[in-house]
């Protein structure tokens, strides 16, 4: 069968990671089940991930580490005018990210779920986990998509309003609102970012869970992910939607709502996740 370069990648990254942790992966049995769900499961799944969130608030010290960062790289961008064309970008596209940042969360869960010990510094120990090279790994493909984005934004700028950078926010404003150019870029930015984002959510949706979870490979975790949306497309949508708008709603004062929403959604995706995937 031919594969497309991303995924003939996916497989060689794949195949070079399981060669090299032979030793130490865990060993896999069937691949998991995955079930059908509905949107009342989405619903369960924010309550319980609300009360995983009440029972350990300490675990926001770990996102007030991260995302200021983001707000920072973010005001860096809006105040240095030759990098404003990668506001929007970094501020949306960094949300690839989220599932990779919400991995202590779902540990957290997977803990409490069980009973154990549960506090922000039971998030780390996804370092201990049989998976964490499986983990890592997967992050920094969710990365190298974010990178990929970027560079993406950057040449549509460039091919629509550029080459050179705006002189003033007023004017970049002005050349989107009110220039053929500006709609091109924005359309043109708009659905290259959702199908990227797409690729990301599809690949990742309970990938992370999974390989914390179950004795699974990194392949294996993908592909169930993806057979976890096309099982449940209308769900997965909503979830999908679901996220992008809290995560946007909670960007607007000063990513303030970000110390709330972050956290309840990484609770919330272990209890979506047991739902979606059998053992």
């Amino acid at each position: 069968m031919i594969k497309t370069p991303p995924g003939w990648s996916l497989d060689v990254l794949g195949r070079t990671f399981q060669a090299r942790t032979a030793d130490t992966a865990w060993t896999e049995a069937a691949p998991p089940a995955v079930r059908r769900i509905s949107l009342h499961d989405i619903g369960d799944s924010l309550r319980l991930g609300w009360q995983d969130f009440q029972a350990a608030r300490s675990d926001v010290v770990l996102l007030c580490l991260i995302y200021p960062i983001a707000g920072l790289l973010m005001a860096r961008a809006a105040l240095g005018h030759d990098m404003l064309p990668l506001v929007f970008p970094l501020a949306s596209g960094f949300a690839l990210l989220g599932p990779l940042f919400g991995v202590g969360l779902n540990e957290m869960s997977r803990r409490r779920e069980r009973g154990l010990p549960t506090g922000w510094g039971n998030a780390f120990d996804v370092l201990q986990s049989p998976s964490f090279g499986a983990i890592l790994l997967l992050g920094l493909v969710l990365a190298g998509m974010f990178v990929f984005w970027l560079v993406l934004s950057q040449l549509v700028y460039m091919e629509t309003l550029g080459p050179k950078p705006p002189v003033s926010i007023g004017a970049f404003g002005h050349d989107i609102l009110l220039t053929s150019a500006g709609w091109a870029m924005a359309a043109i930015g708009i659905g290259v970012g959702f199908l990227i984002a797409l690729v990301a959510f599809c690949i990742s949706v309970v990938s992370f869970p999974l390989l914390l979870d179950q004795p699974v490979t990194l392949e294996t975790a993908i592909r169930t992910s993806v057979r976890a949306v096309r099982r449940n497309p209308v769900v997965m949508m909503a979830w999908g939607a679901i996220l992008a708008g809290g995560l946007a709603l909670a960007s607007l004062p000063l990513l303030l709502g970000l110390i709330v929403v972050l956290p309840v959604f990484g609770h919330a995706t272990w209890h979506l996740y047991r739902r979606t995937v059998g053992r």
